[in-house]
């Protein structure tokens, strides 16, 4: 079963909200356009404000559901690893050629179900660098960070591993904003050329 549950977390982590949306909504692939990032963050530069709540909703939902897995099922685990079985479904999906987002909506989504105090420590560090720097994903990446270090003050809970590696995983993911970074062409939240990446929506009948 455990193994199981956890394949299933993957699959559900695995579907691709933004890519879905840009492609029906907006008869775009979200992937070439704004940072290239299928997430709620460039949903909301490239496709608009609404775009981006149902994004960031259903990528919560996605973490959420999955770390409740063994708590429907009264499997004895932890909730955590089914949350980031579905972070990695997130950051690389079996239906989307494993060209995913950034793992922070997902994140968010499982811990809020698996460990509520941590979940309060690493977004209110993801927010709190965010503003401070003006740049998303020195937040994004502090949320691993803080995620490591309130894991070795807590005896408890013994993640170390787990937490290290979830934090190498965001700076990979990272990695091109880090390059952009260096070479001073990243944009900060408050970049008003990000709004030339706004695209209008396709003619259809299904509006978000």
């Amino acid at each position: 079963m455990f193994w199981i549950l956890l394949f299933a977390s993957y699959v559900l982590g695995s579907i691709p909200t933004a890519l879905i949306v840009g492609k029906v909504v907006f008869g775009v692939d979200i992937r070439d356009h704004g940072s290239k990032n299928p997430g709620a963050t460039n949903t909301l530069r490239v496709l608009g404000k609404k775009s981006a709540i149902f994004v960031l909703l259903i990528d919560l939902g996605k973490g959420a559901v999955a770390a409740a897995l063994p708590i429907y099922f009264k499997l004895d685990a932890e909730p955590i690893y089914f949350g980031l079985a579905a972070v990695i479904g997130h950051c690389f999906p079996i239906f989307a050629g494993f060209r995913g987002g950034k793992a922070i909506a997902t994140t968010a989504g499982a811990l809020i179900v698996a460990n509520i105090p941590l979940f309060i420590i690493a977004y209110i560090s993801f927010f709190s660098i965010s503003f401070l720097t003006k740049y998303v994903f020195f937040g994004s990446i502090s949320v691993g960070l803080s995620m490591l270090v309130y894991d070795y003050f807590t005896p408890n809970l013994n993640f170390e591993l787990i937490f290290l590696l979830f934090s190498l995983l965001l700076v990979f993911l990272h990695r091109s904003n880090i390059r952009n970074f260096i070479l001073g062409v990243e944009p900060k939240v408050n970049d008003k050329h990000l709004l030339k990446d706004r695209l209008p929506p396709k003619n259809s009948g299904f509006k978000i």
